[in-house]
């Protein structure tokens, strides 16, 4: 089965898609900062590694077929990190990923990285970001899917998603749970290579909302 490497391992959506991975036996490598993230990912089951998006981390995806992108500059960062992490950093994995020989990549983005203009001010330097890093995806060579999820939430999985976004700004929501979950989803199945998602809380079931 092939390797996937998470990079922002250790975020809130990382940490509960490498737990989901390993559930159903996938190998998973987690890429950390530093080792003091470390033992939370290895008791999941995960092969843990030290990489900086901001430094050297080409290493990490050696003998991986897989990367998932869930990496993020934080709300508590400036612009200068919003623009090193979210759009340059971002970039490099995909450049690293092309160089290694790795195909699939999915990439977890915003839904404001659409159009930055319809988005709220006060996030639009990072939806710009998120913009630009997944237009830079869909004009390399990787089998991409992007997810452009609303408003996360910290509680449990729906398992209820839709796709077209809602007209009510406070519908505009999903939980970093089921997040996690549509990644997995997208990662076992070829036909949403090539497919960008907007998730939000719907309806609908996986299969029914991002297609089977």
């Amino acid at each position: 089965m092939s390797k996937t490497l998470v990079i922002g391992a250790n975020g809130q959506i990382g940490q509960k898609l490498v737990k989901r991975l390993v559930e159903r036996g996938h190998p998973v490598r987690a890429m950390v900062r530093n080792t003091e993230q470390e033992r939370a990912l290895s008791a999941l089951g995960a092969e843990v590694v030290t990489g900086d998006l901001e430094g050297d981390f080409e290493s990490t995806l050696d003998d991986c077929d897989a990367l998932v992108f869930t990496a993020g500059s934080g709300p508590k960062t400036g612009l200068d990190k919003t623009l090193l992490v979210d759009a340059w950093g971002a970039a490099k994995t995909i450049n690293a990923a092309v160089d290694k020989g790795i195909r699939r990549y999915v990439m977890v983005s915003s839904r404001g990285a659409a159009n930055p203009d319809f988005g709220p001010e006060a996030i639009k330097p990072y939806c710009v970001a998120k913009h630009m890093a997944d237009h830079y995806l869909t004009t390399s060579i990787l089998d991409y899917t992007i997810l452009r999820p609303g408003r996360l939430l910290d509680e449990p999985a729906t398992g209820r998603f839709r796709t077209q976004r809602p007209e009510a700004k406070d519908e505009q929501v999903i939980t970093r749970e089921d997040t996690a979950d549509a990644i997995v989803y997208c990662l076992e199945r070829e036909h949403t290579i090539h497919q960008i998602y907007e998730l939000y809380q719907g309806h609908e079931g996986l299969e029914e909302a991002l297609g089977e």
